[in-house]
């Protein structure tokens, strides 16, 4: 039988699960004082957690598990750090040319601020993305088709590559799974790498946005070193500390 102290603990345990899936992240500090526990009891859940495949320990707390998400779930985490993002990244969209978009819903944010640039031919491996920019627009949103994986609502693969070598861009707008000063960005899947990989050929310049649960961490593919990247946006302030390490090796802003 149960004691109630393993009792105790695996509700405990859902409670965490529950407010990463929800967040995206969790701070050990913030947990303890929601839970009525010490942050070591903290830092022994999310350990055997981790154990699990459940959440994947950062510095200072926890993120959800980087594997494939679908898009309407990943669009529904962290919106205001989304946002935020979006609206930062709107200020280095081009006046003509053309640009692409990866599949991330961090990226999908962007949507509404490529209305305000007409003529803008726009690419990407994501339905989802791709009918946002349909409506009522004087866009010319260009869909790069392939193989569809199922997990994430993108287009991936051979195909999919050639399709999105096959254009010239002035910006590539990427997320990630996770990003560390060392490895750079990375991804759930070397699909995912490889298409992205492919956008940023022949693209003039690589933006990668990315929401601070997601520093300091690393996922399964690596896509890109840092010093390939021209812009790192967040949804930090430039100058918190957080992003110290990563301003000595590309522009933050």
């Amino acid at each position: 039988m149960a004691t109630s102290s393993s009792v105790r603990g695996e509700e405990r345990r859902s409670t965490i699960i529950a407010i990463i899936e929800r967040d995206g992240a969790a701070q050990i500090d913030a947990l303890a004082a929601d839970l009525g526990v010490s942050e070591m009891t903290v830092r022994r859940d999310l350990d055997d957690l981790e154990v699990e495949g459940l959440v994947r320990r950062v510095r200072g707390g926890a993120i959800a598990p980087s594997g494939p998400r679908p898009f309407g779930e990943r669009r529904t985490v962290r919106p205001r750090a989304k946002q935020a993002i979006a609206a930062k990244a709107a200020t280095l969209l081009p006046h003509s040319g053309a640009v692409a978009l990866d599949a991330s819903s961090t990226v999908a944010a962007l949507a509404p601020a490529l209305h305000a640039h007409p003529g803008l031919t726009v690419a990407t491996n994501s339905w989802e993305n791709f009918t946002a920019l349909r409506p009522g627009t004087s866009l010319t949103p260009v869909l790069i088709g392939g193989e569809l994986d199922e997990s994430t609502g993108s287009f991936v693969g051979k195909i999919a590559c050639e399709a999105a070598e096959s254009m010239l861009y002035q910006r590539f707008f990427t997320s990630a799974s996770a990003v560390d000063p060392t490895h750079g960005s990375s991804e759930g899947s070397l699909a995912e790498s490889q298409i992205k990989r492919s956008f940023a050929r022949n693209s003039r310049q690589l933006i990668l946005c990315v929401d601070s649960s997601k520093l300091d961490s690393a996922a399964v593919s690596t896509a890109f070193r840092l010093a390939e990247v021209h812009v790192m946006v967040t949804d930090l302030d430039p100058s918190d500390p957080r992003l110290e390490r990563y301003r000595e090796l590309t522009d933050v802003l």
